[in-house]
């Protein structure tokens, strides 16, 4: 089956779509140096990630328990739903994503471009 490619463009970049079942989705993210996507956890959406190319630094949790991991090429991490988190581009970074289908489920902390949570709806 040939997946059609959805080009969503971002504050911080763009991102990929190319697959999405009712099963699982999968995503190239695009973020530009020195741009961070917002503070953010998901309901039910169960993802994780690997570094293609770039250095971010991946934030966690929130106020006096925020931690932040520093992340290059041929790292990954498993974000559980629930986990307070958000991406951090020190360098132009390439991401790749794999998730439950649930890609509207976001919800926003914080927003360094004034976005509500309904955007990725669209």
């Amino acid at each position: 089956t040939v997946m059609s490619l959805t080009k969503v463009d971002k504050p911080w970049g763009y991102e990929l779509r190319f697959v999405q079942t009712d099963r699982y989705a999968g995503k190239v993210l695009f973020i530009k140096a020195g741009s961070q996507l917002s503070l953010q956890y998901h309901e039910k959406k169960d993802e994780a990630f690997f570094v293609q190319a770039g250095s971010l630094e991946l934030v966690l949790g929130r106020g006096t328990d925020q931690k932040v991991v520093k992340l290059g090429p041929g790292e990954s991490r498993h974000i559980t739903p629930g986990t307070v988190h958000r991406f951090r581009a020190v360098t132009d970074t390439l991401l790749f994503e794999v998730s439950t289908p649930e890609l509207q489920d976001v919800v926003r902390i914080e927003d360094d471009y004034g976005r509500t949570g309904l955007e990725d709806a669209l």
